[in-house]
């Protein structure tokens, strides 16, 4: 059980070209959006969308996938943790970011020509 203490999966659509950072040790990290749909009827019976949006880290060979093969709008498949942090910005007003670090990145969709 200790395994599924902390994890989130998620199908979804990357949301802007994903940002890659290439550290002085020649690691790589990146992060982008994923946007999730699901589908619901109103009280009229009309069919709704709603969109979630998650932010998403990778490191090392995840973010190299992420890099070579999903560019914006490309469907993917993400397993991760979930995890906290903050920070203080540029105007020393303190920020909270909730962000899945990816474990395995999955490329769905078809193949480009």
């Amino acid at each position: 059980m200790s395994t599924i203490r902390n994890r989130v999966q998620l199908i979804g659509n990357v949301g802007q070209d994903p940002e890659i950072t290439t550290l002085e040790s020649g690691k790589k990290v990146t992060r982008f959006s994923l946007a999730t749909n699901e589908y619901y009827k109103n009280k009229n019976g009309e069919k709704v969308q709603s969109t979630q949006w998650h932010f998403i880290v990778a490191w090392g060979r995840n973010a190299e996938i992420v890099e070579k093969y999903a560019g914006k709008g490309k469907e993917i498949a993400v397993e991760g943790k979930l995890t906290h942090r903050s920070y203080e910005d540029a105007n020393d007003e303190k920020r909270y970011v909730t962000e899945i670090v990816a474990n395995e990145i999955l490329l769905l969709g078809t193949k480009p020509e």
